[in-house]
């Protein structure tokens, strides 16, 4: 100490050695006081570096498998038709080829008349070339296919059994096919690889395939090339020679590098969402750090006083207690880290029970080292200032931090730190993002958010001073307690208000997408869709139709899949577009022809062709994600269709009513572009009361009897296979905010612990003069009721605008307040803030006056 002694001018200045040997003396009185804040800490870390070590267990997953996943080192695939044989000839000198036929169809059971939409894939006898084709009973597939007899064999998804009511060894119809059930399927090892399917698996042979007569002319049909090279090392030299040696071929040539694309897509996203939300737990955890130092401060003005009286300057005092704040966000970060990096092992069995792709649980060092980054920096964002404002008070008025310093203003150099670290903070969330949009609309709604709340606790202060004096001594206390130095007003807003306001944002967003699928869509929708109609049956087709559903309204377009080859003779791959137009140009669209305007269009620029037209290929374009790849009148789009690839000039736009679920295409050519063109026709049927489970029932067996070869597609059961995907996403989303509103509850706890030894002076003080324990008790219900309920309304105003702007912005849907989410915030606002400030209270008022009063 006698290098702080009054009156001795030290050889120097108190370096950090010396800081940092009073930090540790400081830290053998334990972690009292500091659990809020290690928890705090601890459960953003693990957030954060959980999600991203999770998702990148998938992605090394993918990797690690990705020739089993593809079916090959390469593979190449075309629609509506077969390869030619110069472009066969070509595949099978890189190596063995498998070739695969993928479609949709109906499997009827003729014995119990059941029928389902069946997701139908053909094999050929080097199937699989690579990984390894599972059955239950443990057969051979090439044995399982060979069937017997006029019947061909079929191996199956348990779930076709089920829908069909078969067993193995029965038999059921594929188009014209019949087909014998010969076992069901345990593992198929490239399954991944077909994206989305909407039925039961169906393996046949090939033959089995030609023999359904699902396949004719314009059928929507994929063929899949799967090459295992005997080169595998020039993998990316084959894809630049295949498509330069066939430069039309239209066909999508993807390689074990890039085996699920759709799913690596997703997985990001929702790493994404999640580490926003994790984020989100973390910054409100923020809010317990700065209460926490600020309680810590409070508690430590007498070693504070001490250290200035013997010659402590403010700059050593913010050293020591930096350090000790350090040394604990360390302990909180490796706590977060250890859960963390436990997490992809914890969720390796659950994720294999929904996803078909083994994830690979590891120690991912820049996963956890992101946490760290995130933890550390936080930690830095809350807990400067609330140190920088000790700096400059002198001792007389450290002892009444409460009633004169509470709104002083730390020095420059703490306010630059803070801002700083808060500005890492945010460039950090933003560069790291997989979307710079979305990541600055959070940024940015999250500071509007904290700003907001800070402002809402002090109107709520400054209105509790202002209001009249009331008779009750009961609401003048809680009053009192709203408005006083140190009241807990600003920290309980903040903390329940952060947490709250994403908890309403997720049901509101949950709420409205379940009620435009459940609802909205499922009325104005189609009650069938009808693929695969051929030429010669569309007549004979279309009077079925009306003459089974007399009522019901017939709608129809002709139809064709294409895929973008190039926009101004510019490459789809090359070129570079914003997420809102990148789909389109990602593997093959559904496309049509029309001499008028669809009814389900509204033109929005350009003119429609005349009915007759007959000069130059025009298309329209639908007019979102025209802008969103910056496509204008007279440019032109090349799409390859049946290998071919044919160019047309855009002659308008068009705005679409997706939602409505009736036949819409990103592109509309005028009739002359495919003149003569193999293709097929797409049907829709409304039932004009929505239709009753038995009429479309009988409908779909009427259809499936004579039209054997056409695909029926009942909207409402594609309706309920989307709601269970919404379902299973929506059980992870509140699984991740929950972790917001456990740190949310933290903090809170926190922050009334923080309260508790004010509260006791006042609770014995009180009592002393004469207060009954029943009257105390009602005027902290009041105050915490208060103080819930306005931070309710404002989690509920924020959420809906959020989730508004999230739905109407970003997934181009619409937006209902749903009043029930209200309610539900409100009620857990109330629960949270008076349960917990009653479970405090009791304490505090068991409290004897004596020991307390000896102390004053």
């Amino acid at each position: 100490m006698t290098a702080f002694v009054a009156g001795q001018a030290p050889a120097s200045r108190p370096g950090l050695a010396l800081a940092f040997r009073f930090a540790l003396r400081e830290m053998r009185g334990g972690l009292k006081g500091f659990y809020i804040f290690i928890a705090c800490i601890a459960l953003g870390v693990a957030a954060i570096s959980g999600v991203t070590s999770v998702s990148r267990s998938l992605v090394e997953g993918i990797a690690a498998e990705g020739t089993t996943i593809l079916g090959g080192d390469l593979s190449f695939r075309l629609i509506h038709r077969e390869a030619t044989q110069q472009e066969y000839a070509y595949l099978e000198s890189l190596g063995a080829v498998s070739r695969i036929a993928t479609l949709r169809a109906m499997a009827r059971a003729p014995a119990t008349g059941e029928q389902t939409l069946v997701e139908v894939k053909g094999v050929d006898d080097a199937y699989p070339l690579f990984g390894a084709m599972s059955l239950t009973a443990g057969g051979a597939l090439d044995t399982a296919l060979a069937g017997g007899g006029e019947a061909f064999g079929a191996v199956v998804e348990r779930e076709l059994l089920v829908r069909l009511g078969l067993s193995v060894g029965d038999s059921f119809t594929l188009g014209r096919a019949t087909l014998t059930v010969s076992d069901t399927i345990e593992v198929e090892p490239d399954r991944l690889s077909d994206g989305l399917n909407f039925g039961p698996r169906v393996i046949v042979a090939n033959a089995a395939i030609d023999a359904s007569g699902l396949v004719q002319p314009g059928s929507l049909v994929r063929q899949n090339y799967r090459v295992r090279l005997d080169a595998p090392d020039r993998l990316d030299a084959i894809i630049e020679e295949a498509e330069e040696a066939f430069p039309e071929a239209g066909w999508r040539i993807r390689s074990r590098a890039n085996a699920a694309p759709g799913l690596q897509r997703n997985i990001g996203r929702l790493a994404q969402f999640l580490s926003l939300v994790g984020m989100t737990a973390l910054l409100v955890g923020g809010v317990g750090v700065a209460n926490a130092v600020r309680s810590f401060l409070d508690a430590k003005r007498p070693v504070i006083a001490t250290f200035r009286c013997v010659g402590a300057d403010g700059g050593f005092v913010f050293r020591v207690y930096l350090i000790q704040i350090l040394m604990l966000t360390g302990l909180g970060i490796a706590c977060g880290l250890v859960l963390g990096a436990a997490i992809p092992f914890a969720t390796q069995g659950f994720l294999a029970t929904i996803l078909p792709v083994q994830a690979i649980a590891s120690i991912y060092p820049a996963e956890l080292g992101l946490g760290v980054l995130y933890g550390a920096l936080t930690a830095l964002a809350f807990a400067l200032w609330p140190l920088g404002r000790a700096h400059d008070v002198p001792p007389r008025l450290l002892f009444r931090d409460d009633v004169s310093t509470r709104h002083r203003w730390p020095r420059k150099r703490y306010i630059a730190g803070t801002a700083l670290a808060v500005g890492v903070l945010a460039a950090l969330a933003i560069w790291l993002s997989g979307d710079t949009r979305i990541s600055l609309v959070y940024v940015g709604a999250t500071a509007s958010v904290f700003l907001l709340l800070s402002l809402i606790a002090r109107a709520i202060m400054a209105g509790a001073r202002r209001l009249p004096r009331p008779r009750g001594a009961e609401l003048r206390l809680a009053l009192g307690n709203i408005h006083r130095p140190g009241a807990l007003t600003p920290s309980v807003v903040l903390s329940l208000g952060l947490g709250l306001s994403l908890l309403v944002t997720l049901a509101l967003i949950d709420g409205n997408l379940r009620r435009e699928l459940g609802a909205t869509i499922a009325r104005d929708a189609p009650s069938f869709f009808f693929l695969d109609v051929q030429n010669s049956e569309r007549d004979a087709f279309d009077a079925l139709l009306s003459r089974e559903a007399p009522d019901a309204t017939i709608d129809g377009a002709p139809m064709l899949r294409g895929r973008i080859a190039a926009i101004n003779d510019i490459p789809s791959q090359d070129i570079e577009a914003p997420q809102g137009g990148a789909w389109a140009l990602r593997g093959d669209r559904g496309i049509t022809y029309a001499a008028t305007l669809p009814d389900s269009s509204t033109l929005t620029g350009g003119d429609w062709w005349a009915p007759d037209h007959t000069g130059a290929n025009l298309v329209s374009f639908e007019s979102e994600v025209a802008e969103a790849l910056g496509l204008k009148i007279g440019d032109t789009v090349t799409v390859n269709v049946l290998g071919r690839n044919i160019t047309a000039e855009i002659a308008n736009f068009r705005r679409v009513d997706w939602e409505s679920l009736s036949i819409n295409f990103v592109m509309v050519f005028s009739p002359n572009t495919f003149a003569g063109a193999p293709h097929t026709h797409l049907r829709t049927l409304t039932y004009p009361d929505g239709g009753t489970r038995d009429a479309e029932l009988a409908l779909l067996k009427t259809v499936a009897n004579e039209f054997p070869t056409v695909t029926s597609i009942r909207v409402k059961d594609a309706i309920a296979q989307v709601n269970a995907l919404v379902e299973q996403l929506a059980w992870a989303i509140r699984a991740a905010a929950s972790v917001t509103l456990v740190s949310s509850v933290l903090v809170l706890g926190g922050a009334l612990a923080a309260g508790h030894r004010h509260r006791v002076y006042d609770a014995v003080i009180l009592k002393t003069l004469g207060a009954t324990r029943a009257r105390l008790i009602a005027s902290f219900v009041i105050e915490y009721a208060a103080l819930g309920l306005v931070t309710a309304t404002f989690a509920v105003i924020a959420g809906a605008l959020a989730a508004s702007f999230v739905l109407v912005q970003v997934m181009d849907s619409q937006f209902t307040f749903l009043p029930a989410t209200a309610i539900g915030a409100a009620i857990a606002a109330l629960v949270l803030t008076v349960g917990f400030g009653l479970i405090g209270t009791w304490r505090v008022l068991g409290r004897k006056p004596a020991p307390v009063l000896r102390n004053l």
